[in-house]
């Protein structure tokens, strides 16, 4: 059995920056990365790099801090959107550029990992899954075990009623490279969903001139909030207002205090006055991106203006990047918009609950994804000591839950008028028509994810060990910072540094239980209009949780020059570039000194 120091499940933008901060600090230890795709990549591997596809992100802030994507070479010029294609090369340069490419092994899926008592995990590793042979058993022991497989891996797509006698292409929009010939050979395609991935099928097909039924689930949570790339009367860009100081304080957070701006904060989301100056920050935003898209200017783009108060939504948030008008395609009729729920399916055809029959020949899903990794723990019962999600149980904490709920209620008043989203909404599966044979699905009921700072599980015996991390596991506008220096606080844990965490006596564990609970119930209250209750998805709140990690780390939050530019200037790569070798000589100071 091979045996290795690191090993990373995933190679994406988490997994590979894991891979490589490790080889960073610990050049000479043994290294893997394995992945089941047949190259690396995650989200931008090139078999889900469908037609058109393009990054949320204009070029300067989707990128490694210590890996700046130059125009030269990678051809994208400032504010230009990201093509697909290019976060690929980019992501395999990176890998090239600091000598992990050789340690990257796809095709390799992990089918088990089972906890060892004196630490380390065995794995259990299908090798070859992609070039159509048989599948080769080995065994891997991880001493260190980082799983970076994400939220966006396992596509969720349900069976619809009839679908065997439809009789054309029928599939989830990760695989939609795989079908992009029904790009010129369908005359009529139906798009079921409302998220981004829906929205760049819509332009993809109506743009080849096949006309276009967008189906938006009427008892679903209805088109996402879509927004220009610079937005407010100041027209500031986007992703860049979300890493201003000054402007995270308008969101209410519950590590907010990492900031180091507590009583700031607490006026803004504590008091009245403040409250009134935050609603109103929200109230401008909102209704800013309703004007710029002019949805009421024409009653098919009604239909498109987000049914989610933007207050409530969280990384849902998408930007136009497109390279024309995409409403102008719902005005012209090119797609046309129903606000239905799908029934069944008949030979080329989509049958929807408010009796219209739509001519079909290829459907697209935008339906969603399982939200748990794809690899069994072992031994059975683990899953609720690492945190991840489980079927609830009477040993869950809810003596922690109720205590954090009210934590969160009485510290940010204005989340307890929640907002009803759509009085007649039901889960996918709960739909006539719609069902499964998996046993994981969106509408299984399972607890959210419970890990301290979202990486490590809140367990005494695991903790112990630091020998697992979950990396990768939220969602929000800029996840490559977070990549970055994710990356170096889990190098740093399974260090074992004392203050990440601190669980050296009873008491110290219990205020670490219930912290990981308070961040986790505070998704619920604050995102309830996203994904909030069931895993980390947020906007504003991603400068404070760098904060967090970083004072975590014992290095610098505050990294800008000048008072003036820490609140008003946006953070972005470059603020971070230096993190690992700043905390690496730290580290050689207290060792030496």
């Amino acid at each position: 059995m091979e045996e290795l120091d690191f090993v990373v499940i995933g190679a994406g933008w988490f997994g590979l920056a894991a891979a490589k901060t490790f080889h960073q600090i610990d050049p000479e230890k043994s290294l893997a990365v394995l992945d089941s795709s047949s190259t690396l990549g995650g989200v931008w591997a090139q078999h889900r790099l469908y037609p058109g596809l393009k990054t949320n992100n204009l070029l300067g802030m989707y990128e490694y801090p210590d890996f700046p994507m130059d125009t030269e070479t990678f051809g994208v010029k400032p504010g230009e959107f990201i093509p697909g294609p290019v976060c690929h090369k980019y992501l395999t340069k990176y890998a090239e550029k600091f000598d992990i490419i050789d340690k990257i092994r796809c095709g390799n899926e992990v089918e088990s990992a089972e906890h060892q008592e004196n630490g380390g995990w065995i794995l259990t590793v299908l090798s070859d899954v992609t070039d159509g042979a048989t599948p080769k058993e080995t065994k891997i022991l991880a001493k260190k075990l980082v799983v970076a497989t994400g939220l966006t891996s396992q596509p969720f797509l349900p069976h619809i009623d009839g679908q065997e006698s439809y009789g054309a292409p029928l599939f989830h929009c990760k695989d939609f490279l795989q079908h992009a010939d029904t790009l010129d050979k369908a005359k009529r395609a139906t798009v079921f969903g409302g998220t981004k991935s829906a929205w760049d099928a819509v332009y993809a097909y109506a743009t080849k001139g096949v006309k276009v039924d967008w189906v938006i689930r009427a008892s679903g949570h209805g088109p996402c909030w879509f927004t220009p790339s610079h937005v407010t009367p100041l027209k500031r860009w986007l992703e860049a207002l979300v890493l201003i100081r000054f402007f995270t304080w308008f969101s209410p957070c519950i590590w907010g205090f990492a900031d180091g701006y507590a009583a700031i904060r607490s006026f803004f989301n504590g008091t009245a006055i403040g409250r009134a100056i935050t609603d109103a920050f929200w109230w401008f935003l909102s209704n800013d991106v309703i004007r710029l898209n002019k949805y009421d200017s024409h009653p098919e783009t009604a239909k498109l203006k987000p049914w989610t108060q933007a207050m409530f939504s969280a990384s849902s948030f998408s930007i136009l990047s497109y390279s024309t008008d995409i409403f102008e395609l719902v005005r012209n009729g090119s797609a046309k918009i129903h606000i239905a729920d799908i029934t069944h399916l008949s030979p080329h055809a989509v049958h929807l609950s408010n009796d219209t029959v739509l001519s079909s020949d290829a459907l697209s899903c935008a339906t969603g994804w399982k939200i748990l990794p794809a690899i069994k723990f072992l031994p059975e019962g683990i899953d609720k000591e690492l945190g991840i999600p489980h079927a609830p149980s009477p040993s869950d904490p809810y003596d922690f839950i109720e205590k954090a709920d009210k934590e969160i209620l009485e510290k940010f008043p204005r989340l307890k008028d929640q907002p009803v989203i759509n009085k007649r909404y039901a889960p996918l599966l709960d739909n006539k028509g719609m069902s499964t044979t998996d046993h994981i699905n969106p509408s299984t009921p399972l607890t959210p994810y419970m890990l301290h700072r979202f990486m490590v599980p809140p367990s005494p015996n695991l903790l112990a060990r630091r020998d697992i991390a979950f990396a990768g596991f939220l969602m929000h506008f800029t996840i490559v910072l977070s990549a970055h220096i994710q990356a170096l606080w889990i190098n740093a844990y399974f260090r074992g540094g004392a203050s990440i965490p601190d669980c050296t006596s009873a008491e110290a564990m219990d205020k670490l239980k219930y912290e990981t609970v308070l961040f986790s119930r505070f998704g619920k209250w604050r995102y309830s209009g996203a994904n909030g209750a069931r895993y980390p998805d947020f906007v504003f709140d991603v400068m404070p949780y760098h904060d967090l990690l970083c004072r975590d780390l014992g290095i610098a939050v505050h990294r800008k020059k000048g008072m003036l530019a820490e609140l008003f200037e946006p953070y972005g790569p470059e603020e971070y570039a230096n993190v690992v070798s700043e905390w690496m000589e730290k580290q050689n100071s207290v060792k030496h000194g």
